[in-house]
């Protein structure tokens, strides 16, 4: 087991102040497979000094340099994809054939878009004797995820690279290594000290450090909507930027002449892929009451189809859930929606020889109103809710009737009909007739799903500060 005490600051690797260490469980195993060091108040105070002290001189670099290092640091993401791949898969539980696709080759894919980005900061905008410059933020703090935990750190480190930004990263304490791993990439590349820091830690040590510290001008963070809370309460004392990619409970309106099996196999597919811990995954499936029975049985045939076990095997679609901790929460989840009447259609326990390893099965409720428990709350498991609608105005009401608004699907035979009901669902993101994601497309929500946008030049937009400069006439 190997142990990591050391933390990136001023580009170097430094020892941390603590002794205390955090376990990396494999969930696949149960087995601890690396420790990390816990940061402290004082290790966050280093790193930021040394974001500060970077600030200027990056954000100064010439727009063409700062592309060179962010496609340099591309190419060697690309070069690692299997590796960390391996890594993710060790700590995170996602088969290692699908992680070398969505959470080590979409980042390295993503990073690399970011070199043409550069280009945003030098555009000038006149509006008669005005010129609007844009200049960089500052000093960020990035508190990330373990559910897409690469794909998460590139989607805050990227455009802040590219803004000409500084920044000090907390990646998940269940998925400290593939931060680790990037950092020594980024070190190869060369990046001007203190561009880059890493702390490793808990959110309440080194999170309420970053949110706090007088000396960062922004934090974005991914989580859960307490936690997002809590950032936002904290970082508001000292007036700083803040964005939030919290949690989501979308809904996915199947109308009554939609192709129902692609599009019910289409459904359970995007719940299960990961597990279900995903924050923009359809986890209400809303259908006409005219079709309700049979895309239930589209979704029973569908969900038992989907292979659950190791890891390392490229025949299995899902592996286990990140931690303990969360398979607890997932089958309480379950648990209530039987005391509350939900119909339990498959799925719900352990699959049967999987004694070790934080295993669930693709789990199907029908018999479900908005009003229940698992129809408004985020499980962030493998559990679909299918609640049945009599016309197309109730299931619009039924989807916009939650306290999140970040994702969404419909499909209809007819695209532009789908649109016309998207438009209508509030939400920051809308699938139509199984459109998937895309690096283009803004990523963030509505209302308590957050604020704020990723991806696309909009992403890079949140760490810009605007300039004006008013001419003079004369």
């Amino acid at each position: 087991m190997k142990q990591h005490n050391q933390f990136y600051i001023n580009g170097q690797w430094v020892e941390a102040n603590s002794p205390d260490w955090i376990d990396v469980v494999n969930p696949a195993t149960e087995a601890v497979i690396a420790q990390v060091a816990k940061g402290t108040k004082e290790d966050v105070d280093s790193a930021v000094k040394a974001a500060r002290d970077a600030f200027i001189s990056w954000s100064e670099t010439p727009s063409e340099e700062r592309a060179r290092l962010i496609g340099l640091l591309a190419q060697k993401m690309s070069e690692s994809i299997p590796e960390m791949a391996r890594i993710i898969s060790s700590e995170q539980g996602m088969p290692v054939h699908l992680c070398e696709l969505i959470q080590a080759g979409g980042p390295a894919l993503a990073m690399s878009m970011h070199a043409d980005m550069v280009a945003l900061m030098d555009q000038v905008e006149t509006r008669g004797s005005v010129e609007i410059y844009k200049e960089a933020i500052g000093v960020c703090a990035f508190i990330t995820p373990w559910n897409y935990p690469l794909h998460q750190i590139i989607g805050k480190v990227a455009p802040a690279l590219a803004a000409g930004c500084t920044m000090v990263l907390k990646p998940s304490v269940e998925t400290p290594l593939n931060a680790l791993k990037f950092t020594e990439l980024l070190d190869e590349v060369g990046f001007p000290p203190g561009v880059f820091n890493l702390v490793n830690g808990s959110g309440s040590v080194v999170g309420e450090a970053l949110s706090s510290h007088p000396e960062v001008d922004m934090v974005s963070f991914t989580g859960s909507t307490g936690a997002g809370t809590r950032v936002s309460a904290v970082a508001a004392q000292t007036v700083k930027r803040v964005t939030l990619e919290l949690g989501g409970k979308s809904a996915f309106i199947i109308t009554d002449d939609a192709p129902l099996a692609d599009a019910v196999g289409t459904g359970v597919q995007n719940v299960m892929s990961n597990c279900g811990q995903t924050c923009t995954a359809l986890t209400r499936m809303l259908v006409p009451q005219s079709r309700y029975e049979e895309a239930v049985e589209i979704a029973k045939a569908t969900a038992e189809q989907l292979t659950v076990g190791d890891p390392q095997n490229s025949e299995n679609f899902m592996g286990p859930l990140v931690s303990k901790a969360q398979w607890n929460d997932v089958t309480g989840y379950i648990q209530k929606g039987i005391e509350e009447g939900a119909r339990l259609v498959t799925g719900g326990k352990k699959p049967d020889g999987l004694t070790t390893g934080y295993y669930l099965e693709p789990t199907i409720f029908a018999d479900v109103n908005n009003q229940m428990t698992i129809a408004q709350e985020e499980i962030f498991g493998p559990v679909l809710v299918m609640i049945p609608y009599q016309d197309i105005d109730e299931a619009i009401t039924i989807a916009n009737d939650s306290p999140y608004g970040l994702s969404g699907g419909v499909w209809a035979k007819n695209a532009d009909a789908a649109r016309a009901i998207a438009r209508k669902i509030r939400t920051g993101m809308v699938n139509i007739n199984g459109g998937s994601f895309s690096y283009e497309a803004p990523f963030g929500g509505y209302k308590m799903s957050g604020n704020g946008r990723e991806w696309g030049k909009e992403g890079v937009e949140e760490f810009v500060e605007l300039k004006s400069m008013m001419l003079s006439a004369h």
